[in-house]
Formats: C-alpha cells, sequence, structure tokens
C-alpha cells in the first residue's frame, strides 16, 4: 500500500478534525506558569520542544507528552501546561522538527499534508528523538529522575510503543493509540495504562490482543473504555464546539485517573 493511502487512513482514524485552537491558545496565554521553547541536540539532529514548569519548591517528575497526528498544536502544549500545573515538567517534543518546509516543524504544514509527514516519520527516529528529550528533562536541575510518557492518538501509539525502547519509564499512558507489535511486548519495563473511546471500534479492536500479549509476558496493562465517546476525547473534552457529553466525561475521568497514576510513581 502506498505511503500517501496509509496516510489518508491514519488521518480517517483519527475522526475528530483540528481546526482553529484559540481556546486552547488562550488558557496557554493565561497560564502563569514558566513557559519555553529548547533545543535538544543529539547528533546531527535538532528537536524543538515546549516545556512547562511547575510552581513547586521541591523538585518534580517529568512527562513527556506526544502529539497527535496532527502535530504539535496549542492543544498538546495546553495539556503540558495543564500538567505543570498539577506540580509535573512537561515536555512536548515537535517530532516533525526539521522536516517541514524551510528545515522547520509542524508549525509549517498545511492540512493533510501535516498529517501525511507525520505518519511518515521514521520508528527509529521517532524513538531517537523521545529518548533525546527524555534524557534532556531528566536532568534537569529541577527534575527528580522519574519519567512518564502520555501521547494522544498517533502519540498513544507512541507512547505504547516507548515503553518497548525505554527501559526507566515509571509509567506510560496510551490514549486511544494502538499497541506496537506482539514481539516488542516482552522488552516493556513499566506499567502501561489505556485510556480508549467506546465510540473506536477500529482501536478498541486491538484491546483484546494487548491484554492477552502484555499478561504472557508478565507485564502491567491496565485499559479503561469510556462508554460514549469518541475518538480523540481529550482534546474534544476541552473544546467550546463539542457537542458528545461523553466527550467531556471521558476528558474529566481520565485527567482524574492519571493524575491520581502520576501521584504515585
Amino acid at each position: 500500500m502506498k505511503r500517501t493511502t496509509l496516510a489518508f487512513f491514519a488521518f480517517l482514524f483519527c475522526l475528530t478534525p483540528v481546526f482553529a485552537q484559540d481556546w486552547a491558545k488562550t488558557t496557554l496565554a493565561k497560564s502563569t506558569r514558566h513557559q519555553e521553547w529548547v533545543a535538544v541536540k543529539y547528533g546531527n539532529r535538532t528537536v524543538n520542544a515546549f516545556i512547562v514548569y511547575p510552581e513547586v519548591k521541591t523538585k518534580a517528575a517529568s512527562v513527556i507528552v506526544i502529539h497527535e497526528i496532527f502535530g504539535l498544536s496549542d492543544w498538546v502544549e495546553s495539556v503540558a501546561d495543564k500538567l505543570a500545573a498539577n506540580g509535573y515538567i512537561a515536555i512536548a517534543p515537535d517530532l516533525l522538527s526539521g522536516m517541514g518546509p524551510n528545515g522547520k516543524g509542524s508549525l509549517d504544514f498545511t492540512g493533510q499534508e501535516l498529517n501525511r509527514a507525520v505518519s511518515g516519520l521514521p520508528a527509529d527516529q521517532v524513538t531517537a528523538d523521545l529518548n533525546a528529550v527524555a534524557d534532556y528533562v531528566k536532568n534537569l536541575p529541577a527534575a527528580n529522575g522519574k519519567l512518564a510518557v502520555t501521547g494522544f492518538c498517533w502519540g498513544g501509539s507512541q507512547s505504547f510503543r516507548f515503553a518497548t525502547n525505554r527501559k526507566d519509564l515509571s509509567a506510560a499512558f496510551v490514549f486511544y493509540g494502538t499497541p506496537p507489535d506482539a514481539s516488542a511486548i516482552p522488552a516493556i519495563n513499566v506499567p502501561v495504562y489505556g485510556f480508549y473511546a467506546g465510540n473506536d471500534a477500529r482501536v478498541d479492536a486491538t484491546i483484546p490482543a494487548s491484554t492477552d500479549a502484555m499478561k504472557a509476558a508478565g507485564k502491567k496493562y491496565d485499559p479503561i473504555t469510556y462508554d460514549g465517546a469518541g475518538h480523540g476525547f481529550m482534546r474534544a473534552g476541552e473544546d467550546p464546539a463539542n457537542s458528545v457529553p461523553a466527550n467531556v466525561t471521558a476528558h474529566d475521568q481520565s485527567w482524574a485517573r492519571m493524575l491520581a497514576i502520576l501521584k504515585g510513581i
């Protein structure tokens, strides 16, 4: 199957489209927390990442936030800010850094070009980018060395896959993402927590196999499905244009669950 066809299907699978996110931009603008862009360099590559620091007295755990197939957006940045509001150093890398027109990133793509670019990212490059970002954030003076990863849609799949490549994670949060190849499951060294939409048959169909593979490998996998919610409910649940009450419920319950787990790492 041609890559363009794969990209088209990947776009369809992320059912909730992204239009202007002025509401997320407003949330970011109102934040009192320290937000900045950092350039994480390794080898010949530079990954631009949005990082937000919590207003706390002690060193904090860190969370990597992996964007959707729509690239690093205002909403994803607002997720990082919300994690910081709850006491965590949150860093959201633009995995399209240097891949856009004129060597830029997510903001320089338009429409389906953006979806195609994200879905076409080389797996090894994604892993290397995430490892570089993980090393960077873990070694910050304000960090306590504990690290978790979360991701949404395409990023949810990457969060699950990153757990097969990174041994020092404390938790992996998979929001409506598909699992890695079953052969990679035994390499996971961290609890994986799944967050799924009831109205998302494509992704939900992977849950039984993931459950079996994780159980066979002796790994912790804890999936929860939210009835009535659609794919993309974390973003849709905050969007003022959302018309599905179950998305709001799933969003709120998922945040509460994730924060409760983070407190225990």
